[in-house]
């Protein structure tokens, strides 16, 4: 029930690839993206501020027409190539020994607007304004989207048919993560996939959320904007990676807080223990073992907190997140943090960053205090998206990320 489609994408040579691979554009700062870059990267389109000496700011037009300029550079000089006609492609990405397999697909605008492409998280105005000037002025999906959807047999079995064959890109990127690539090129299995598509019920946002909006409204507005609309024009379409839901792994987004709220440690660990079981562990890391089992670090030492029986509500899709859980009974009761979204006391870390990072930057004087979550299961990520509910924010961090720049969409 949901459409998808092949296209030509716009893409690198082989012997371009790795240099051309870039970060998404939403996971480094302006500066880490200067000194990353090197003269091919794709990161010279996506944050092209990075072009000028100093950097300038990621939203003046100046940075917007470098972009442009330099989407058009790559494909004059050969960095970036489109295909001869459409197909599907599969991306594949290995990470600590595991491997998930994605299509690469154009997915309809209007599945989401029409719910059909449901999502877990809000979005905000300004970032959907700054994702549709990037798309508006390249006439492009630059970079993909990250989608899920339930687990295929007829999908799996033509990913495995092309995946035992030579991949077009194989490398590995500074990180340590693998990147593989290939070409579904069968005219017969290209149709196959579009046909199995029509009976998957819907797809999951799980990366990508302003990208995703920005593409439905820019379609939205061509639309109303073309008195000869015909439905198959291809600004209705964005670009895509889709993975089956059993392939893909969702692991901890932590918080760290600056201030105890004018609380001592001692203060601190009495109040917490109205609501959970507090077990000093020492000064070696604690990981959470368990769904409403968390670690703190505090005050040099880690601490495993269990959630009292009756603190939480399993019933409830949104009441049995364990953010839910420390956002109430912590963030908000005891720490008087109201807003995640807002309030400037607090700050989050990806669980790709190890809880050391947690430890570094209590002893650091930085922060104050340290809390580590069991990471969100993808069904509770289905649940809530089947119910209609959002999480809260920073719920969510999925890796590895896509790479941008394996393939690039046109609206023309």
């Amino acid at each position: 029930m949901v459409r998808v489609k092949p296209f030509a994408a716009v893409r690198p040579p082989k012997e371009f690839v790795k240099e051309v691979a870039a970060r998404p554009y939403d996971v480094l700062n302006s500066a880490e993206a200067k000194a990353e870059a090197s003269e091919k990267s794709l990161l010279h389109i996506t944050k092209p501020e990075i072009d000028f000496d100093p950097i300038i700011d990621e939203h003046s037009q100046a940075a917007y027409d470098k972009a442009v300029e330099n989407f058009r550079n790559w494909q004059k000089r050969g960095w970036l190539v489109q295909d001869d006609r459409p197909y599907y492609y599969i991306y594949a990405q290995t990470m600590d020994g595991r491997t998930q397999y994605g299509l690469v697909v154009c997915a309809h605008t209007d599945d989401y607007t029409e719910g059909k492409i449901k999502k877990h998280e809000l979005t905000r105005k300004e970032k959907e304004d700054d994702r549709m000037i990037h798309v508006n002025i390249q006439d492009a999906n630059i970079e993909p989207v990250f989608f899920s959807y339930p687990d295929n047999d007829g999908i799996e079995a033509i990913v495995k048919k092309y995946t035992a064959r030579e991949p077009e890109y194989d490398f590995t990127a500074e990180d340590g993560f693998g990147h593989h690539f290939w070409v579904i090129d069968e005219q017969a299995d290209i149709d196959r996939i579009t046909g199995i598509f029509k009976d998957i019920p819907a797809f999951y946002v799980a990366d990508g959320h302003h990208r995703t909006a920005a593409a439905a409204r820019v379609g939205a507005e061509r639309k109303a904007a073309n008195p000869a609309h015909r439905g198959d024009e291809e600004y209705n379409w964005f670009m895509a990676v889709a993975f089956p839901e059993s392939q893909l792994k969702i692991i901890d987004y932590n918080r760290v807080v600056k201030d105890l709220n004018g609380l001592t440690p001692e203060q601190l660990l009495e109040k917490l223990a109205e609501d959970f079981t507090v077990t000093e562990k020492g000064s070696r890391v604690y990981k959470p073992e368990h769904l409403h089992n968390f670690s703190m670090y505090l005050d040099g030492k880690w601490y495993s907190l269990e959630a009292k029986p009756g603190r939480h509500d399993d019933s409830d899709p949104i009441g049995v997140l364990d953010v839910t859980i420390l956002s109430n009974l912590v963030l908000d009761r005891i720490l008087g943090i109201k807003d995640l979204r807002t309030d400037k006391r607090i700050d989050f870390v990806g669980g790709i960053r190890g809880l050391g990072e947690l430890s570094r930057r209590v002893d650091s004087g930085e922060m104050a205090v340290a809390f580590a979550l069991y990471p969100v299961s993808m069904k509770q990520l289905v649940d809530i998206a089947d119910s209609g509910n959002i999480m809260p924010p920073k719920t969510t961090w999925f890796e590895p990320k896509l790479r941008s720049g394996l393939a690039i969409h046109k609206l023309k």
